[in-house]
């Protein structure tokens, strides 16, 4: 009983019943259809007050202008014949039903337009025309005016609601092609992100396997100094450690991050020197040799970090600029640099418009993928958006571990 009461209550929502109707299948739905005419027809038949009329030929031609209906999205020319010869046949025997044999054969007509391609679709309407004249120039006729009035009428009608059929086709057609194309849009764009990300971290590897490399290499080095002066001079035997142990710890806290992000790469090392913060002028210089202004501001004193930090940071503010050269327009940029005691803080803001035309706040692109990978590479924060007083702000947030400095 409760069951029975929640199904009403689902029922009862606006759309619902249209809902479970769009979700019937097509061929059921015909068949419906088809027996909602067949009862229809045989229901007007008496009603017309002709039942001396209801013979077998009766009974036949109203079944073939209706039943038919069931195979109208299958065999449209089909369906669309035998209705038109019911229909003919209705007019013929100068039957009563004949308002439930003419919508069934517009019915015919707009199922084929609305289902079919256009050469299927084009001998419908051929073959309904032709029967419409046909049944308009059966005898007795009232004279050829009226026969070609019939005749223009049932042309109309039919023409008009094959019309309709073709128009909501193409309709659907049109909506299927947008559909398809947003979806096909919306892999490429996840293809590219994704594609991006791993460009970025197979970037992001290289330069990691590049600093793990030094840092072992100078371990290799401080082993030997020390063990060749540990006996003459023991203060530097426990400098050369000291920076062994340094060295060591960066290495394994890289170590441990090359191996989370580490992809095959085709490419060779690569063998120029890492990027820094201490190549910060030299990058500012040549984004002010592309017309963009730029200022720096340095908060707090600045100090050695680890070496995957200071590339990280080198490249968010790299990525940052480029952003601003690409979408700011005519603009000023701002650099700023904190050292915390336990975090280093980055921002490049500027003030651009947008040249492009792009809302402001809009900018996106491998740009910001990359440094969103940087800092979650870190465990540290990245924010970007528009500026309230205008322009565009992003925000790096990078832990530094004192001990690793």
């Amino acid at each position: 009983m409760a069951d029975t009461q929640r199904y009403r209550q689902r029922m009862s929502q606006p759309g619902a019943l249209i809902q479970r109707l769009r979700q019937t299948d097509p061929s059921t739905a015909d068949w419906l259809l088809a027996l909602a005419f067949v009862v229809a027809i045989e229901i007007e038949i008496p009603v017309g007050g002709r039942f001396a009329s209801a013979s077998l030929a009766t009974q036949a031609s109203a079944l073939a202008a209706t039943l038919p209906l069931a195979w109208r999205r299958r065999a449209p020319v089909v369906a669309t014949t035998v209705v038109m010869v019911g229909v003919v046949a209705q007019f013929a025997l100068k039957d009563d039903s004949l308002g439930t044999a003419l919508v069934a054969g517009f019915v015919a007509v707009w199922s084929s337009a609305r289902h079919s391609e256009r050469p299927k679709a084009r001998a419908s309407l051929g073959i309904a025309l032709a029967g419409f004249w046909t049944a308009a120039a059966l005898p007795p006729t009232a004279g050829p005016i009226y026969v070609l009035g019939d005749a223009l009428w049932a042309t109309g009608i039919t023409v008009g609601v094959w019309g309709l059929g073709r128009a909501l086709r193409k309709r659907r057609l049109l909506t299927l092609t947008l559909a398809e194309r947003a979806g096909r849009l919306e892999r490429d764009q996840e293809e590219r992100s994704r594609l991006a990300v791993a460009d970025e971290r197979s970037r992001i590897a290289r330069e990691l396997h590049d600093i793990v490399a030094h840092n072992v290499s100078t371990m290799v080095v401080q082993a030997g100094a020390g063990r060749r002066v540990v006996e003459r001079d023991p203060s530097r035997a426990g400098e050369a450690f000291a920076s062994i142990e340094n060295a060591g710890r960066q290495a394994l806290a890289e170590m441990r991050r090359l191996l989370g992000i580490l992809r095959t790469d085709r490419e060779g090392l690569a063998l120029a020197p890492q990027p820094s913060l201490a190549h910060l002028g030299d990058l500012l210089d040549r984004v002010r040799e592309t017309g963009l202004p730029v200022k720096l501001t340095v908060v707090g004193e600045p100090r050695p970090l680890p070496a995957g930090i200071d590339v990280s940071a080198y490249r968010i503010i790299q990525e940052g600029l480029t952003n601003t050269i690409k979408h700011a327009g005519r603009a000023h940029a701002e650099v700023v640099v904190r050292y915390g005691e336990r975090d280093l803080g980055l921002e490049v803001l500027d003030d651009g418009r947008g040249s492009d035309g792009a809302a402001n706040g809009g900018r996106g692109g491998n740009g910001l993928v990359g440094m969103r990978e940087r800092v979650t590479l870190y465990g540290g924060s990245l924010e970007t958006g528009s500026l309230r007083e205008g322009g565009y702000a992003v925000r790096a947030r990078l832990p530094v571990d004192p001990r690793a400095s």
